[in-house]
């Protein structure tokens, strides 16, 4: 089984039609999909935003070696 995502204007009249006609075949069956972004908690986003803080500090101090050795 595969799955296809229409996007279509829904105040199209001749794209309404088409879709229900699609549908009306029995060949394809209709789902929603969720498309809200998931929420990060509040403390992962704290956690993820302190790694990359560290990860950048940690970043800036190796190029900043790297770039005084080459001077």
């Amino acid at each position: 089984m595969c799955t296809v995502i229409l996007s279509y204007d829904q105040n199209n009249a001749l794209a309404r039609r088409k879709l229900a006609e699609l549908l009306k075949t029995g060949l394809f069956e209709q789902k929603s999909v969720n498309t809200e972004p998931l929420a990060i908690p509040d403390d992962d986003f704290a956690a993820r935003k302190q790694e990359t803080e560290e990860f950048l500090y940690g970043s800036k101090l190796l190029a900043a070696k790297a770039f005084a050795n080459k001077l």
